[in-house]
């Protein structure tokens, strides 16, 4: 039931206006496709049209639609953003808006963040970055035309391997807005980054990558913990969820139950070869009939790469030498890959959709910081501050470290998680992870042979 309530304000003109209130419950049924309502520090808004032209696509809105989304908005856009809001207001204000303390110092630290400018000083990362890029791939490819060493050939192959790494961590700055001055010249970016040298669409990536940071950790909201029949990361999976972000159900059936049971001895062998599904998931984005952004300059852009890698991989001068050039540059790519997993797989998981009421206690026990000595931050791309990165997407990497004592700080003050292991405390922790999933599945998997024979 609306709540409408009218109270005497007086305007910037000393005219008297009415102001209407509805309840979070009413907001709450507003949450489906073509009915999509928000509410942004109590006003609330109607975002059903502009879920179609949503930057980051319509997943965000989708997946928090029905509540109070003020911190997750404040973590995505600049302040010029907030001119645009008006045009969506309904009209109402929640009667029933309260704001936790936890999202009080949090929208505080934010503020003070971009009155320091912290958002737009990027420093001079990209052009160290650039300039990594181009030494590593002009190695890799002198390294194959120059040489007829099979010795040689295989270090190119790790050579375009870290080449891919590093590139990976300039797209995911791209992608967030804050490798270049502008979001369209961060698109362009995006796009010669992701597709032409990595055959990674970054249309895919942001598809996929904006639902992850709104819904960290939700197993059937977050599609970085959707990997069966592989991978599980919780017995959760075992009642055969539904993925809302595929919008199809994972099915825990007897292929499933195998490799889970295993998963724990395959974890490292999969994430060798996981680029492969990563093409896979490009060519089935680009190919499908979802609305995909700049979807020419996407295709064209992957078509690139599928042009020079091969062209590359020809100049080799035998299928063997072919084959373990692109095996040991995957597999040199798998550091990054488990890095990734170790950020989140380890972590405390949920089932159901994301809330905007409690931001900051969702990405603080859905994330794992890796420590790391300050030289070591190239290697890790930034991403090693996981939580400090997922409160402040926006924020260019050469701040992460410097803000990591304040978040800690913060975390401490309302008794929230923290946790920052080392790469090896991590990959323990991850591999505890999968093998108490495996073992249950195991039992799953023996319990369906004896039944059955």
């Amino acid at each position: 039931m609306t709540i409408s309530t009218t109270l005497p304000l007086t305007g910037a003109l000393g005219s008297m206006v009415a102001k209407k209130y509805i309840t979070s419950e009413e907001l709450g049924k507003h949450n489906k496709r073509g009915d999509l309502w928000i509410s942004i520090q109590g006003k609330v808004y109607n975002v059903t049209e502009w879920a179609k032209e949503h930057p980051g696509g319509d997943m965000p809105l989708l997946n928090m639609a029905g509540q109070d989304v003020t911190d997750a908005f404040i973590a995505f856009h600049p302040g010029s953003a907030w001119q645009h809001l008006d045009k969506f207001f309904t009209g109402y204000h929640l009667i029933d808006y309260k704001v936790s303390d936890v999202s009080k110092d949090y929208r505080k630290l934010a503020a003070e963040f971009a009155k320091a400018g912290m958002f737009e000083k990027k420093g001079h990362i990209v052009i160290y970055s650039i300039c990594f890029v181009a030494l590593l791939l002009s190695a890799c490819i002198y390294g194959v035309l120059s040489s007829d060493s099979f010795g040689v050939h295989m270090l190119s192959g790790v050579l375009l391997g870290f080449t891919w790494i590093q590139v990976a961590y300039m797209g995911h700055d791209a992608g967030h807005y804050q490798a270049m001055s502008s979001r369209g010249w961060n698109k362009v970016a995006g796009i010669l980054i992701g597709n032409c040298i990595t055959g990674i669409s970054i249309a895919w990536w942001k598809w996929t990558h904006n639902a992850h940071h709104i819904a960290c950790n939700s197993l059937d909201y977050d599609p970085d913990l959707q990997h069966l029949p592989m991978l599980a990361v919780s017995d959760s999976f075992f009642q055969s969820l539904t993925s809302k972000f595929y919008n199809r159900k994972l099915t825990f059936d007897p292929v499933a139950k195998f490799f889970v049971s295993y998963q724990h001895l395959s974890y490292y062998p999969v994430m060798c070869v996981a680029r492969v599904n990563l093409y896979l998931q490009t060519l089935l984005l680009l190919c499908s009939k979802r609305k995909i952004p700049d979807r020419a300059f996407n295709i064209l852009g992957t078509i690139i790469f599928w042009t020079w890698f091969p062209l590359l991989v020809s100049c080799l001068p035998n299928w063997t030498e072919r084959f373990l050039f692109v095996l040991i540059s995957f597999c040199v790519c798998a550091i990054q890959h488990v890095q990734f997993t170790l950020n989140h797989f380890a972590a405390d998981v949920y089932v159901g959709p994301p809330t905007g009421n409690n931001w900051f206690e969702k990405q603080s026990g859905g994330t794992i910081d890796i420590s790391c000595y300050p030289w070591m931050d190239w290697f890790y791309g930034g991403l090693q501050f996981q939580l400090e990165h997922h409160l402040f997407p926006r924020l260019p990497r050469t701040h992460l470290r410097s803000i990591s004592p304040i978040v800690q700080d913060l975390c401490k003050k309302h008794n929230l998680t923290y946790r920052s292991l080392s790469f090896y405390e991590a990959n323990v922790a991850t591999l505890k992870t999968l093998k108490t999933a495996a073992y249950q599945a195991r039992g799953l998997l023996w319990e369906a042979v004896n039944t059955h024979g």
